[in-house]
């Protein structure tokens, strides 16, 4: 999936049909000169239902088409015959797709599992028509039920990514490389800051065929909770991960300050994400001989308070299987 086909957020303007009109009319027969009323029910109008689909990863469906009306419903006829119900429309989005009411901002509801559905816009019940109103007094009606009116309502549909494991670091951490190395994807990489601009996904193989996604989200910088750099835009792919794992250079100025930091961030977004299962991965440590990253273990050890580390290099692969079988426990554990 390349950048620009990654789509996370889109409004749209749904309707749903309005119920076809109930029928009035007399029933007529060669001998039989009253035959009373029988005109029949109109058809509910069609829904806009919201799908589920574990098959597709983006909204890029409504990127250009954001207008979508269901069918109406058919008026009732003789012979207390129904109209037929409007046909209804699906919207197939993405697992983890929360919808809003875009005027009030307020989550409608959240699609998580496959073929889930859930109506958007409820169709129009159709009217009764005239054989329903008949009574002692009253045997030949002449009126019958107008039907009742589609609901118009505009929506915003925002994904927040479902995967196993998500990167967290800062940007030019090799955030990228890393996910390009240990999975198939084939995100952008280059050397300067803010290469990913979209949440990439990949799918890592692991041992006896097993495997699980991870998910590289572009880089954080100080200020990301307030909506500095990218903010708000990729900090919500985060809350849907099962595991962080914060990728910082083994060339950082301060590794533990630079984790600290990134901490902080997510904290200060949803302190609900230091709930999570975190792994520290110091990357690009091929620069680093034994020596050095004996003096770096021991200043780890002190400043992460626990947290679990391992060096790794996406270049000369060092690390990486352990990496992999570390992400594989905690995934199980």
């Amino acid at each position: 999936m390349t950048e620009g086909n990654f789509v996370d957020y889109v409004k749209m303007y749904v309707a749903s049909g309005k119920g076809g009109k109930g029928s009035v009319h007399l029933h007529r027969e060669k001998y039989i000169t009253k035959g009373g009323p029988d005109g029949g029910d109109g058809g509910r109008g069609g829904h806009v239902i919201v799908r589920g689909n574990k098959n597709l990863w983006t909204l890029l469906t409504y990127k250009f088409k954001r207008h979508f009306k269901a069918g109406h419903g058919g008026h009732g006829s003789k012979n207390r015959s129904s109209g037929a119900d409007g046909e209804d429309i699906f919207l197939d989005v993405p697992l983890g797709t929360i919808v809003r009411n875009t005027e009030t901002n307020e989550i409608v509801f959240e699609i998580t599992e496959d073929q889930q559905e859930r109506i958007i816009a409820q169709g129009g019940m159709g009217g009764r028509g005239n054989w329903h109103f008949k009574s002692p007094t009253n045997q030949t009606p002449r009126y019958a039920q107008p039907g009742i009116p589609g609901q118009e309502v505009e929506i915003t549909l925002e994904l927040k990514i479902l995967a196993d494991v998500g990167l967290v670091g800062f940007p030019n951490a090799g955030k990228s490389t890393l996910l390009s190395v240990i999975t198939s994807a084939k995100p952008k990489i280059a050397d300067y800051a803010f290469t990913t601009l979209k949440p990439n996904l990949g799918i890592v193989k692991h041992r006896d065929f097993q495997s699980f996604v991870m998910a590289d989200i572009p880089g954080i910088i100080e200020g990301a909770a307030e909506g500095k750099g990218l903010g708000h835009y990729f900090l919500r792919h985060i809350e849907r991960n099962a595991i962080l794992l914060f990728l910082i250079p083994a060339d950082s100025n301060d590794i533990s300050k630079e984790y600290e930091i990134l901490l902080d961030e997510l904290r200060r977004y949803n302190s609900e994400l230091l709930d999570k299962d975190r792994l520290v991965a110091i990357s690009k440590s091929d620069m680093l001989d034994e020596e050095l990253m004996g003096e770096m273990k021991i200043e780890l050890d002190k400043d992460l308070k626990g947290v679990p580390y391992l060096f790794i290099s996406s270049v000369s692969q060092l690390g990486l299987q352990e990496l992999k079988d570390r992400l594989w426990t905690l995934l199980n554990d």
